[in-house]
């Protein structure tokens, strides 16, 4: 939802009359939304698509009143936008936007015209119902706004940030940069997937600021950095650290990051203690797995004996670490899927020598469109494109009721394919065990 508060926000600031309809987070069903929007009536009604909700987007869209216009983004759209534009269900879909949106939504608010001016937007034709795309010399900054100059997210769109941690502190997501150069191969935000996205960082003093304003409106002294590169590029780390440490953030807030354990390899431990004394309480690593082959076919420039390393050292830092993995990607084997399993078992075990702990999230591997992992699964000629896209819900518990997947639902769906050698009712198992073993392990903290 941060990519569409900032929409709003931005949008806002220039003046338009905007609001952001989570209907997610307020329990509404597709025909409820429905009916919101149409009762309202706005000019314009955007979304943010996904590949896993693509088809309720879609749905929600074809029953919206003829005369609201329609614009979209997100990975779907960019990974697949001539599939969306001639999707019949968006039939007032004027404006298909690929990449950072603020400002060329703001143009596209102020005048619909404009869009044949902005790179980066596509339509259908009218009369020859071909796909058009805009774009005039000069207007290329649209691409890539300067991050610290637009407003800080307004949470007054959100309906559930900033939201209670459970510990007593208030929390909010932000995000400290956008892109990543990393070409990890099953993500949507591989580089080679984002062509359009120029990376960068926010100003320390920006992201500083941004937590001070949310504290003073409501309270928050907990933030998720929420990009791929917050703790992924040791300059910034060591810049933001030097900042943090002159406002005495550690003494006044707690801060959870994503970081590469192929750079944090590379610190050295008075580093790792300045994370921790400047507010760091945890940070997540993509592992994904506990076989070297597979880590290489995935482009993670990693090993597990690396992985060890750098949870050793953070939690003997007193920082807890949050392990994501995949179980069943393409081409695993049965003896590497238990690799992983026995490495998150490994990583618990090294994490109980320190002050710091380790979780592991665990989940089954799904395709998105765009990605490397994408083009080289369609190049085998076993798949079509709807297969990979079939997204289901999959209840791991039989009946929905065991708490310990209750707290996952959102990350329960499958495309319910084999891409490996591994049969999906053994993945399945381990998925499910490793989650209950995780959840009791918590329970007992």
């Amino acid at each position: 939802m941060l990519g569409m508060g900032y929409i709003a926000t931005y949008a806002a600031a220039c003046g338009f009359n905007v609001g952001v309809l989570d209907g997610e987070s307020l329990g509404l069903g597709l025909d409820r939304m429905r009916h919101v929007i149409n009762e309202r009536a706005p000019r314009w009604v955007g979304f943010n698509l996904l590949a896993p909700t693509y088809e309720l987007t879609a749905r929600l869209a074809a029953g919206l009143d003829p005369a609201i216009a329609v614009m979209v983004g997100g990975h779907q759209a960019k990974a697949m936008p001539l599939a969306v534009l001639e999707d019949p269900r968006f039939h007032r879909l004027e404006a298909l936007v690929v990449g950072e949106a603020e400002s060329r939504v703001a143009e596209l608010l102020r005048d619909r015209r404009t869009r044949a001016e902005l790179p980066g937007v596509m339509w259908l034709d009218p009369i020859m119902r071909t796909p058009v795309t805009g774009g005039m010399p000069g207007r290329s900054f649209h691409l890539a706004p300067d991050i610290n100059a637009l407003p800080f997210v307004d949470r007054r769109y959100f309906a559930a940030d900033p939201y209670d941690g459970g510990d007593g502190r208030l929390e909010a997501a932000m995000v400290g940069a956008r892109g990543c150069p990393y070409d990890c191969s099953f993500c949507g935000a591989a580089v080679s997937a984002n062509p359009d996205v120029t990376i960068r960082t926010r100003g320390p003093e920006n992201i500083i600021a941004e937590m001070d304003a949310l504290h003073a409106d409501y309270g928050v002294t907990a933030f998720r950095l929420v990009d791929d590169l917050f703790l992924g590029y040791e300059r910034f780390i060591r810049a933001c650290m030097a900042a943090f440490g002159a406002a005495r953030v550690g003494d006044r807030y707690v801060w959870d990051a994503t970081g590469r354990i192929n750079v944090l390899a590379r610190t050295d431990d008075s580093l790792l203690a300045t994370l921790a004394e400047n507010g760091c309480r945890e940070v997540a690593l993509g592992v994904e797995s506990g076989s070297t082959r597979m880590l290489r076919h995935i482009g993670k420039r990693i090993t597990p004996e690396l992985t060890r390393q750098v949870v050793r050292r953070l939690t003997r830092a007193g920082i807890n670490v949050k392990g994501y993995f995949i179980l069943g990607l393409p081409t695993e084997t049965r003896e590497e899927l238990d690799a992983t399993v026995r490495h998150v078992h490994e990583l618990w075990d090294i994490s109980a020598a320190g002050p710091g702990s380790f979780r592991a999230s665990v989940f089954e591997f799904r395709p998105y469109p765009g990605t490397p992992e994408w083009h080289r699964l369609l190049a085998t000629g076993r798949y079509e494109p709807s297969q990979l896209l079939d997204y289901t819900a999959v209840d791991l518990t039989g009946d929905g009721l065991e708490e310990a997947m209750r707290e996952r639902d959102e990350f329960n769906f499958s495309v319910n394919i084999q891409f490996g050698e591994v049969e999906l009712s053994y993945l399945r198992r381990q998925l499910v065990k490793l989650a209950r073993e995780q959840h009791d392990r918590r329970s007992r903290a």
